[in-house]
Parts: structure tokens; C-alpha cells; sequence
């Protein structure tokens, strides 16, 4: 593939284009022009962009990017969201959440670290591999950068996954941008993650007065004996890639204000984040099993949002590690801990690990990732390039045709 000269010629600047994309008030569903800044940085590369808008019933319509360098196989890509949660109380922020400030070597605004720092390394990396490269290298590089990872995660990336199918376009492998280090650059990879369901129980009763039971049908106590049922239960101890899984109760109500009247019905609702000793299947079988056995009439009902998935350790997952370690110094720990991410759609396609800035600010007041951080994370992004991309120079890296995790 070669590169066609940009028309000033000059390098892409990781923290300005940050700083542009945190200016758009991308909060979920908004593209608050985010997408724009970003097709534009891309199209200065050389790179054909498909904007494409998806809609589904009772959900908001979702602006989508598909950005693609190079027509031949290996196709590299970088995924991501542009789109950002509220900012909460704007008071309480020390500087203006979209006005993308600099202090002290810090920028702050909402999205700086989940993810528009990212987006932006994602770009400036592929301008500093190709500069080095002279424009030139066998394979393909694109980015699939949605505006609704934050949000229902319907007419996000899982739609445009399917564009790609339907037009006969393959990703090879896929570094997804979401913020995965603890405290430092460099801490972790993320190479799978846990699958998430919902559960909410309901048990129903008989309304009545307190001093009248045999007169109700109290559903409270067989509610709170199935919990202890589920919270009590030891699912497994976790295997070689993966934490324990885990039932934890979010929410529990009656919707009674009345301390002399017995509830019709009690409702809890739980999430278990589940690893790949469990299937969604026989976490609901085990579930219903329990609150049969304290008997009375319930309704269950669940929400799959994830299944769990691994990309098992190989030669790609070893290509970011390596390029981690060659720039930051520090060799990463290849983990599946934290919540879900658009990796979950990703994994069947092709294989897929995440990478990014630190997460301690994300979803927060004062959100923030340092400058030196987010260039950085543009030099591990253009190592990975290079790495993945060294077929055509040493025999190396995945352009050889390597389909291992």
C-alpha cells in the first residue's frame, strides 16, 4: 500500500486532535461533529471513510465510521467510540467538561481517557508508521469508530460489524482503544472480558394490613430467601484467564411507603458477571432452579448484554505486549478484568485485544489524561504497526498471513 502525501505534510498532533474531538459534545447519542473531525484527520492520510447512520425501534439513531487505507489483506484495525457519558454536575468540575483546557501537562474534559485520547493516538500512530514506512506496506489499516458504546450499543458496532460482512470485508485482527490501565501506562492488556446477565426477580403476594397476615400473602420472605439462595452460592474459583464469577444484588423494592401495609410484590434486580466455566444457558437453569425450590409464583426474566471470550495468548496478542514494553518500558499484565466493551461484538469476527490510556478519571468529574500519556500511547499504537506489519521486511509480525490468536 502507498501513501499518498498530505497536502501540508505535517505530522498529525496526537493532543490537538484530542483536543478537537473532546470540543465536540459527543454524549451519547449526539456526534456532535466528533465524527466529522475524525474522518477529516483520516481522509488527510489517504483513507476512504464510510459514515453511515443505523436506526432500530425505541432506540436513538446512531452516526457510525468505517475507515479504511489499502485494498489487501492483512486489514489491521483499530476500533472505538467517539461518543462520551454526561458530564454530571458541570459546577463541580474545575474546568469547563468540553473546553478541552491544559494545566500543569494534564488536558482535561469529558472523553480525554474514555476514549477520544485514543481516537486520536489511533490516527497520529498511523501517520508516524507510515512516514517511516515511506508510505509503503503490504496489508491494510483501518478504524471502526462508533457513537454508541456508551449508550444501548444497538446501532453501534455490532451494525457496522455486519456492513462489513455484507460487502465481504474482513478484519484480521482488531485493537480496540478503551482505557485498560489501572495506574500507569504500560499496567495491562485486556484479553477478554467476563459476560454480563441481568436478572430481575419478581414475587408476587396478596396486598393486606399488618394485623391481618393470614388475611395477605406476604412476598417478602420467600424474596429474601431466594437472595440467599444466589448470593450465598460459590460459582466457581476462576480459571488460568479469568476471576471468579460473581452475582451481585443491585437493586431491591417493594413499592410501599407504608409501614402498616404488606407489599403485593417485591422485586430485585442482579447482575452476575460470569467467565468462561459458565454459559448464560445454565446460569438462568441454576437461577430458576433456586427460586423453585422456595416455591410461590415469581416471575424471572434476564438480559445477556455479553458472553465471556477470550482471545487466547499467541503471536498478536505478544505483538501489542512487545510494543507495550519496547515504548513504556513496562511488560503488561494480559488481563480480563473490568466491565464489558465493544471488544464483545468484535471477538467473533476476528481476534481482539484492548489497549489504551489509564482509567482512573474515566466516567468521572474532571476527567483527564496527561499529554506525555497520550503521545505515548500514539508511539505504542505505531509500534504495533510496525510489529504487526514486519512481513514484508524480516519474515515477522502477522502480514505473512499468521491466523493465530
Amino acid at each position: 500500500m502507498a501513501r499518498t502525501k498530505t497536502a501540508d505534510n505535517k505530522p498529525t498532533d496526537a493532543v490537538e486532535l484530542t483536543r478537537a474531538l473532546i470540543r465536540c459534545a459527543s454524549v451519547t447519542p449526539s456526534d456532535g461533529g466528533a465524527l466529522g473531525v475524525t474522518a477529516a484527520a483520516l481522509e488527510r492520510l489517504g483513507f476512504n471513510c464510510h459514515r453511515m447512520t443505523f436506526s432500530a425501534p425505541d432506540t436513538p439513531d446512531v452516526d457510525n465510521l468505517y475507515a479504511r487505507l489499502g485494498d489487501s489483506g492483512p486489514n489491521f484495525c483499530f476500533a472505538g467510540h467517539t461518543d462520551v457519558v454526561p458530564v454530571g454536575d458541570a459546577e463541580a468540575w474545575s474546568l469547563q467538561p468540553f473546553a478541552a483546557d491544559i494545566r500543569d501537562g494534564i488536558l482535561y474534559g469529558r472523553g480525554a481517557t474514555d476514549m477520544k485520547g485514543a481516537v486520536a493516538a489511533f490516527i497520529a500512530a498511523t501517520d508516524i508508521f507510515l512516514a517511516r514506512r515511506g508510505g509503503q506496506f503490504e496489508g491494510s489499516i483501518s478504524l471502526l469508530i462508533t457513537g454508541d458504546e456508551e449508550g444501548p450499543s444497538i446501532n453501534g458496532t455490532r451494525k457496522v460489524l455486519d456492513w462489513l460482512d455484507e460487502r465481504g470485508e474482513r478484519l484480521d485482527h482488531c485493537l480496540v482503544g478503551e482505557p485498560t490501565n489501572p495506574e500507569a501506562l504500560g499496567d495491562m492488556v485486556k484479553i477478554g472480558r467476563r459476560g454480563s446477565l441481568t436478572g430481575t426477580l419478581v414475587v408476587h403476594g396478596i396486598q393486606g394490613h399488618v394485623a391481618y397476615p393470614h388475611l395477605a400473602d406476604n412476598p417478602l420472605p420467600r424474596l429474601t430467601e431466594m437472595l440467599q439462595r444466589l448470593c450465598q452460592h460459590t460459582f466457581d474459583n476462576g480459571n488460568e484467564h479469568f476471576s471468579p464469577t460473581n452475582l451481585e444484588l443491585a437493586s431491591i423494592d417493594v413499592g410501599n411507603t407504608a409501614a402498616n401495609v404488606i407489599p403485593s410484590q417485591a422485586r430485585a434486580v442482579f447482575n452476575i458477571r460470569f467467565n468462561t466455566e459458565q454459559t448464560a444457558e445454565g446460569l438462568q437453569q441454576w437461577l430458576r432452579q433456586q427460586c423453585d425450590g422456595v416455591g410461590g409464583n415469581y416471575d424471572l426474566s434476564f438480559h445477556l448484554s455479553a458472553e465471556p471470550f477470550l482471545t487466547t495468548p499467541g503471536p498478536f496478542t505478544e505483538i501489542i505486549a512487545q510494543a507495550v514494553t519496547d515504548i513504556t518500558g513496562q511488560r503488561p499484565a494480559l488481563t480480563t478484568t473490568g466491565g464489558t466493551s465493544d471488544a464483545r461484538f468484535i471477538h467473533h469476527h476476528c481476534p481482539v485485544a484492548e489497549f489504551g490510556l489509564i482509567s482512573e478519571s474515566m466516567h468521572k468529574v474532571d476527567e483527564q489524561a496527561s499529554l506525555s500519556d497520550i503521545e505515548q500511547l500514539a508511539q505504542v499504537y505505531a509500534r504495533i504497526l510496525e510489529l504487526y506489519f514486519a512481513g514484508g521486511e524480516n519474515g515477522g509480525g502477522m502480514a505473512g498471513g499468521v491466523d493465530a490468536a
